[in-house]
């Protein structure tokens, strides 16, 4: 162990997102990233919120399977419109009927984070909602954000740290970062917990 590392444990981040990889950056804390090898299907019936839950702490728990004296940290975003989960639209085609279907409504976005320990049997969890609030959006206005944008692979097709934030009327939170992809407020705490040491 090296004086400047802030613990003993590897750090991992058990996730290919660039946008949890930025966020993760600003904690100034040295980790890896490690593709989590799990099934995102929801189970019948399974309400957004708890899908998110889900599926972080399978991610997390994932990768601590291969590296169990590491602190991995999972973590799911699922938004939510009418009580349906809404999945990352993956083409122009399907981007566009999302922000139709957003115009002038209220929405959640469920962001859960997992921190994992198998050795030391450490294991938090907890889900962060971000209210927000879309304006009314023409279809001019939609295909312009999309052309400039491309944001084909942000569940809801809206990155508010981007352009998407001219398309939204307001966001309430208790994490902004949440609504980014990981809520950087409720992970330090989770690390600090684990014997991290932050600011």
């Amino acid at each position: 162990m090296q004086d400047s590392h802030p613990f003993s444990r590897t750090l991992i981040l058990g996730s290919t997102s660039r946008y949890r990889r930025e966020l993760l950056e600003r904690l100034r804390l040295p980790f890896e990233t490690v593709s989590p090898e799990v099934d995102e299907t929801p189970l019948p019936g399974e309400a957004p919120r708890a899908l998110s839950a889900r599926l972080a702490l399978a991610k997390a728990r994932a990768v601590a399977a291969l590296h169990p004296q590491a602190l991995v940290i999972g973590s799911d975003q699922v938004p939510e419109l009418d009580g349906l989960p809404l999945s990352k639209p993956g083409n122009h085609e399907r981007a566009t009927e999302q922000l139709r279907l957003m115009s002038g409504r209220q929405m959640n976005f469920h962001t859960a984070v997992s921190l994992v320990c198998l050795e030391s049997g450490f294991e938090q969890s907890d889900v962060i909602t971000v209210q927000v609030r879309f304006r009314e959006l023409g279809d001019a206005e939609i295909e312009r954000y999309l052309r400039a944008e491309q944001p084909y692979d942000c569940a809801g097709s809206a990155k508010s740290e981007g352009l998407g934030i001219s398309l939204l009327d307001a966001i309430v939170s208790d994490d902004p970062t949440a609504l980014i992809g990981l809520p950087l407020i409720r992970t330090s705490q989770m690390l600090r917990a684990a014997g991290a040491i932050l600011p």
